[in-house]
């Protein structure tokens, strides 16, 4: 026999109860679960998610800064090198320097210990050249004593001195050994 529509909705609802659902209950079940959803879809959800974005967004930005410092310190190293590379040229030129004047100054040194001695020995010839003409002249007056002395004896007489001398200068003029140089 067939069965009518009400058999029909009694018989599924009894067969849901035979297998332990309750209808209503499950209804009752499923629209908490949606109002369960929509509650927690907003008010934690959406503010986990967003709090998730932030992160996110903050994760981003410190490691693009951590890539701008990189950046800059390698641009810093770079600086750094250039300078220290330009302070080594700038001190080998300063040592460069440094050194040709110590060398025109021991150069100039030489110069001026060269002219000191040529202007010493110059001094030291003149000196010798008067003392030279000093010492001939008075071998000359010597000489015009003994020989005064020499003819006195020889003659046993005085000869007046300012004729003997004369004559005396006239033979050493005449003389190669004594004249003045």
């Amino acid at each position: 026999m067939p069965l009518t529509d009400n058999q029909r909705t009694n018989k599924s609802g009894d067969e849901m109860e035979g297998i332990g659902i309750n209808l209503p209950l499950l209804i009752a079940f499923v629209i908490n679960f949606i109002i369960l959803f929509a509650l927690l879809s907003i008010f934690l959800y959406k503010p986990v998610l967003k709090m998730l974005d932030e992160r996110q967004a903050k994760i981003k930005e410190s490691m693009e800064q951590v890539e701008r410092i990189r950046q800059e310190a390698a641009h810093s190293d770079e600086e750094i090198k250039a300078h220290l590379e330009r302070s080594r040229k700038e001190g080998q030129a300063v040592i460069a320097q440094a050194t040709q004047i110590g060398e025109r100054l021991k150069e100039e040194a030489k110069q001026s210990a060269r002219q000191e001695a040529e202007s010493v020995i110059s001094k030291a010839r003149t000196e010798i050249q008067r003392e030279r003409d000093k010492t001939i002249e008075e071998l000359r007056a010597e000489f015009a004593d003994i020989a005064i002395l020499a003819a006195e004896k020889v003659i046993k007489e005085t000869v007046d001195k300012k004729k003997h001398r004369k004559l005396i200068d006239e033979v050493l003029k005449e003389s190669s050994t004594f004249k003045q140089t």
